[in-house]
């Protein structure tokens, strides 16, 4: 049985002014009392994060606009990143967008490309970019993979300033661009932003919704020399999003034979306008069982399709209470996580923003109807950060959701200036208190979360299979960072790989159920998701001390039906297939200290 937060750490917790005698005996009810938790302190914290991208070989640096100044916003924007297990070896790989920089003309074989790594199962990588077709240049903003064929390979689909790509997955290494194929290709350029692939007519194939951000055409940016500018807090910037043109989001149905159609305005997708889209998001928010569509806006309203079930949206989110601020007001929307963090059956939303604004909290209260609880809960207590990729994680495995935060401000020149606000910043982690509740622990989380970059996307996984989550994320004009974690002393966990057969290959859209006593946790797979960016696919829960997970039950997307299994137990990987039950069992890895 899952105990109360910290409960289960109870072997290395002191309480101050009592002695650790008083403190076990205290009733469990209490601990999850707020004025008793403030008083418990981990002399060792359980959990820490160590960047190790240099020794796992991540030493290539991201490319993206100017270093000190930038002049256009598409320089500031930066861009997304996928943990990515592309050859189904059960070990998480890593894709790396990049960017580039204006008026540079590259020396043949200098230019800044994307980057795909294979994980050698040791803590290192391998650089196999040469030769995949994946080695692209250009201004790749997001990426997110599903299996749009249902070959049981997982694709990547690649959103850039300029032309999106879908990249056809061979399952060895290699990739074609079958965008014109598929009838994706754009006949202008656009800026392709977030993307999600979900199934939105439960067909059984997977079909694809993309954020485009706003219309900017190269020919129309300044030049270098150009001395028009903009101003924040009276420091002279780059111009945008407000006074430029805000672009349309896409609806790609899936035909079922690699080739899809523009649903966009059949589907109710063009009815809000134009937005400055950024990130977007695919799970069944009212729990109907139809994936619904969640997109994060910059400086408007944020968007909630509600899926009508008839192959039409509707935007919901300002009757749902989830499209502006607690305060009501538009607000600058990067990134999205989605999770069930008090365990109440519904999924809620953690959205980030800009500086001088708090990342929203929205409580998923039923039936999509959200109330914003960013005061209530605890996380309103930072606000000087430009926050970017998010994600719900278990971070020390006790059950109850955490969440991470990566943070960078877009303006270089603010730290010519005496403000509260820098353009490097370090990272944030909430703890769950397991009562409603989060606590900013990130000075106790070790120096992966201190060390400053001005980061973008972020991505959540478990790359060394030990069952500690992990974290991915790319830093502007830096190396990116490979965040492992070290909770030697956490709890137990079970990792979930769901492949479907009447459903989509991926499983995108199958909901997972995990029970221990009277604890029950709750995940979708999901494509897309933080800032632009691809998380591990397989679903990843925590067990505290429990030695077994009572029931796991999972409902499968396209048929409803469901499988459920019992007495399973604890640590390690289940490869589960849709009507097969579960076809492979992986013991974790062991747990290694920094």
């Amino acid at each position: 049985m899952l105990l109360p937060r910290r409960h289960f750490l109870g072997s290395s917790l002191l309480l101050l002014g009592n002695t650790l005698t008083e403190a076990l005996a205290t009733p469990l009810h209490r601990w999850t009392d707020p004025a008793l938790l403030q008083t418990i302190k981990a002399p060792t914290p359980p959990v820490q994060f160590v960047d190790v991208a240099r020794q796992a070989g991540l030493t290539i640096p991201n490319v993206w606009g100017g270093i000190d100044h930038k002049r256009s916003i598409i320089e500031a924007k930066g861009s997304g990143l996928a943990f990515y297990d592309f050859d189904h070896d059960g070990w998480l790989d890593i894709y790396l967008t990049n960017g580039n920089r204006l008026g540079t003309e590259w020396p043949t074989g200098k230019a800044p490309t994307a980057h795909l790594y294979k994980n050698n199962r040791d803590g290192t990588f391998t650089d196999i970019t040469e030769g995949s077709g994946l080695g692209i240049t250009g201004w790749q903003t997001g990426v997110c993979v599903g299996d749009y064929n249902n070959d049981g390979l997982d694709d990547l689909f690649c959103c850039f300033w300029g032309q999106n790509r879908l990249m056809r997955n061979h399952g060895d290494g290699t990739f074609t661009d079958v965008t014109k194929q598929a009838g994706l290709l754009q006949d202008r350029v656009r800026w392709g932003a977030g993307c999600t692939f979900l199934d939105y007519n439960r067909d059984g194939h997977l079909d694809l919704f993309v954020c485009n951000y706003l219309k900017l055409d190269p020919s129309e940016i300044p030049p270098a020399a150009d001395t028009h500018f903009c101003q924040w807090k009276g420091v002279p910037i780059l111009c945008g999003p407000r006074g430029l043109p805000a672009d349309t989001n896409l609806l790609y149905r899936n035909n079922g034979d690699g080739t899809f159609t523009d649903v966009s305005e059949k589907s109710g997708i063009l009815k809000p306008g134009p937005r400055y889209s950024i990130t977007a998001v695919s799970y069944d928010f009212d729990n109907d069982g139809w994936p619904d569509i969640y997109i994060a806006v910059d400086s408007q309203p944020s968007i909630l399709f509600r899926n009508n079930h008839d192959g039409t949206f509707t935007d919901i989110a300002v009757a749902a209470g989830c499209a502006y601020s607690e305060g009501g007001r538009e607000q600058a929307g990067m990134g999205v996580a989605v999770g069930d963090y008090d365990c109440d059956g519904n999924f809620d939303i953690f959205k980030t923003n800009f500086a001088d604004d708090t990342s929203n909290l929205y409580h998923n209260d039923g039936k999509a109807s959200f109330t914003d609880l960013t005061t209530d809960a605890g996380t309103s207590v930072n606000d000087q950060f430009v926050a970017w990729g998010c994600g719900f994680l278990d971070i020390d495995n006790d059950g109850w959701q955490d969440i991470m935060q990566v943070n960078g401000h877009v303006y270089p020149e603010i730290d010519s200036y005496h403000f509260n606000q820098t353009f490097k910043n370090p990272r944030l982690v909430y703890r769950n208190l397991g009562n409603g509740r989060f606590k900013d622990v990130s000075a106790q989380m070790g120096p992966g979360i201190a060390q400053r970059f001005s980061s973008r996307g972020a991505a959540f996984g478990d790359y060394d299979n030990d069952g500690g989550m992990d974290a991915l994320i790319l830093n502007m004009n830096d190396v990116p960072s490979l965040l492992r974690n070290t909770g030697v002393a956490s709890g137990n966990w079970i990792k979930l790989k769901l492949i479907g057969t009447h459903c989509n290959r991926t499983a995108i859209g199958a909901r997972a159920r995990v029970t221990t006593g009277k604890h029950t946790q709750m995940d979708e797979v999901h494509s897309g998701t933080s800032v632009m960016s691809q998380s591990d696919l397989r679903l990843h829960f925590g067990l505290g001390q429990a030695g077994f997970a009572d029931t796991i039950e999972i409902i499968w997307p396209t048929t409803g039906k469901s499988e459920k299994f019992t007495h399973i137990k604890a640590n390690q990987i289940l490869t589960i297939r849709e009507g097969q039950g579960i076809i492979a069992t992986v013991p974790g890895s062991p747990r290694k200290p920094a």
